[in-house]
């Protein structure tokens, strides 16, 4: 197949794996490279609201994925100060649009399976980006493996290669992630080790005094997955270092939360922690035929459950544009950028305050709990409504 009907993508993670996908079933030759010599599970746990659910099962991965993922029946919102629930988030679960909790490995395995079946998608594992050079029909790609080198040509260029992003550096090489001086710690648990109130059916969101605590399901309920969120200065990256148990119990002190949390966070007995970084927003995600999708282009904080979300609506996006003008990939891959752009950073802004809001303490978190509960289950959804409704 000719450059013009081939687009290289750099990184086969969430971003780039359906990017691969969309582009295939829009009729072009896909080559991925990724540096891992093995793509294995980053994280744990994962979220997909209707948003993101919607695009995966259009692109035919439904029956992959539902045997992995839960469909809660709401986001509980739970206060320190007040020690329980105070109001929640329904889902009214459709089949068309579920919101789904798994693995993040599932997720991965499912989207990998998908690609290996495509045989329209080259996976390279071991190849690593190094450089790209403009050319008349579209973009030269460098690359190495091992001690060898090799060079593709393809009508465009997608850097899916994550918050350090090579592909980034290539097309702004001033613009760099930020410590956001937060650190978040993640586990899983032995559903089977808790007791039984302890194990939600639903996501559970505690907000406490300069920290907060995400819990839901995942491998088939066979697991909890939790997350724990509080300030730091450690901010080495990273996605998957080991951390100290007791650290996590000296933040989470029993003084400050409720028996239950501290319950979950003492079931768990092997903690990572990663520093969390964003993206400062950048006025273009394009460069002529290149491109960047997925937290490459906008890493943000994970206090809206969008990460994936906006990484897979990117996807379909792209691909869209791509399809709609073959023969112009610059012009394209600008109008994606356009389409893009605003609805991340409002994502972004929303999850930069909800991780305001989930810290608040003393008076200030006494009203964030009267406001949240006499806004009630039917409006906290609505206000959901422009995210979960979203269609490409």
């Amino acid at each position: 197949m000719t450059a013009a009907r081939t687009v290289f993508i750099a990184g086969a993670g969430i971003a780039g794996l359906t990017a691969a996908l969309a582009l295939a079933a829009k009729g072009f030759r896909v080559i991925i490279a990724e540096k891992a010599e093995r793509l294995e599970e980053a994280g744990a746990g994962l979220q997909l609201s209707p948003n993101a659910s919607r695009i995966l099962i259009d692109l035919g991965l439904r029956a992959r994925l539902e045997p992995h993922a839960i469909a809660p029946d709401a986001v509980s919102l739970m206060s320190v100060r007040h020690g329980g629930e105070i109001s929640r988030l329904p889902f009214h679960q459709t089949i068309d649009t579920p919101y789904w909790v798994l693995h993040r490995a599932d997720l991965q395995a499912a989207l990998t399976s998908a690609v290996d079946d495509n045989p329209a998608i080259e996976l390279r594992l071991g190849t690593s980006f190094e450089q790209a050079d403009a050319a008349a029909d579209g973009v030269v790609i460098h690359q190495r493996s091992g001690a060898s080198r090799r060079e593709d040509r393809a009508s465009a260029l997608i850097g899916a290669d994550g918050v350090w992003s090579a592909v980034r550096r290539r097309l702004n090489p001033d613009a760099r992630p930020k410590f956001s001086g937060l650190i978040a710690w993640r586990g899983t648990a032995d559903a089977s080790s808790l007791p039984r109130e302890l194990a939600p059916p639903r996501v559970q969101v505690w907000m406490g005094p300069e920290t907060h605590l995400v819990v839901y399901p995942i491998a088939g309920g066979r697991q909890v997955n939790m997350v724990a969120v509080a300030s730091g200065t450690w901010n080495e990256p990273g996605w998957s270092v080991p951390a100290d148990a007791a650290e996590i119990a000296n933040r989470f002190a029993a003084a400050r939360w409720p028996a239950p949390a501290q319950a979950m966070i003492g079931a768990v007995e092997t903690w990572r922690k990663w520093a969390l970084f964003a993206m400062p927003d950048m006025a273009r995600w394009n460069e002529g035929a290149i491109a960047l999708i997925g937290d490459a282009a906008h890493a943000m904080l994970p206090f809206a459950a969008q990460g994936a979300g906006m990484a897979i609506e990117d996807a379909a996006v792209l691909a869209a544009c791509l399809g709609n003008s073959v023969e112009d990939a610059a012009a394209a891959l600008a109008r994606y950028g356009d389409l893009r752009r605003a609805r991340v950073a409002r994502v972004r802004r929303l999850a930069q305050r909800n991780g305001q809001i989930y810290h608040l303490r003393g008076a200030a978190a006494l009203a964030r709990d009267l406001a949240i509960a006499a806004m009630g289950p039917a409006r906290l959804m609505a206000r959901q409504n422009w995210i979960y409704g979203w269609r490409p």
